[in-house]
């Protein structure tokens, strides 16, 4: 990505504390006192800095997520925009457990997810032209986290440790959107068999697509622009739930009285 910001030493400290939480599994203090709390170019040059030390310690990128995009999450976490961060291969839960991120403060909550068959680098992005360009969607389910100490975060905060992110859990049943509307979708989300949280399509921005209209048009604004083959998780359709270890989730999406797909995720007890 390229950034007007250089890596101040602000940046440079905020991206230290940040990488020390994830590394130690103990959560850091917020990094607005560095970086201030809605300083956008500031936050993703922290969020770039951490990203390219992934990659230049062999981490591969498979994607970006949007966060933020139901009011119900922007209420629970007192923000009040969408923003985005980068999936690595290793936070999908198909990798083996031992190379993933170390979780510290685990959440859980339902999306749906895009995989892209084209590029999105388009002077014009709208929900219109980014649904040519997705291949199939699939049901998820995102495990979110923080590295900031109880989840005390500011959008600041957030957008510089990648968007609060942690894992990530595709369905395995392709959805082509020839055959649903995504704002007219409805979503259910059990742990250990209790409904949890309940959403719709249109919550995610009014449109899921609308949401992955932002992110492509913010990443190619920011010279990073959506590639086929990527993943991009919409943003949570409904609340998010605390997850703890053991704990079985296992979200179901329709579209009126058809199911289009569901997926489950297992906190293993040692995790």
């Amino acid at each position: 990505m390229t950034s007007t910001v250089t890596e101040s030493p602000a940046v440079l400290a905020a991206a230290e504390r940040l990488a020390a939480a994830a590394r130690t599994g103990e959560p850091a203090a917020p990094v607005r006192d560095l970086i201030g709390s809605d300083d956008v170019a500031a936050a993703y040059a922290v969020q770039r800095l951490g990203v390219r030390r992934r990659v230049e310690s062999g981490a591969r990128v498979v994607g970006r997520k949007i966060g933020l995009t139901a009011p119900a999450v922007q209420r629970q976490l007192g923000v009040d925009q969408p923003d985005f961060g980068v999936l690595f291969a290793d936070m999908d839960v198909r990798s083996p457990t031992a190379d993933r991120p170390r979780l510290l403060q685990p959440k859980i909550e339902a999306e749906l997810a895009f995989v892209l068959a084209a590029d999105l680098d388009a002077d014009e992005l709208d929900a219109v032209s980014v649904r040519a360009a997705v291949d199939y969607a699939v049901a998820a389910l995102e495990i979110v986290d923080s590295r900031i100490a109880r989840w005390d975060i500011t959008f600041g905060d957030t957008v510089a440790d990648n968007a609060s992110s942690g894992w990530f859990a595709l369905g395995e049943q392709r959805l082509s959107l020839a055959d649903f509307e995504p704002r007219d979708i409805d979503m259910s989300m059990r742990i250990n068999g209790e409904i949890v949280s309940t959403g719709t399509g249109s919550a995610c921005l009014g449109d899921p697509l609308n949401a992955l209209a932002w992110l492509a048009r913010t990443a190619r604004a920011l010279g990073d622009p959506l590639r086929a083959g990527e993943i991009a998780l919409s943003g949570a359709l409904g609340p998010m739930a605390p997850l703890r270890p053991g704990a079985q989730a296992h979200s179901e999406i329709h579209f009126g009285a058809q199911s289009l797909g569901t997926v489950g995720f297992t906190m293993e007890e040692t995790a």
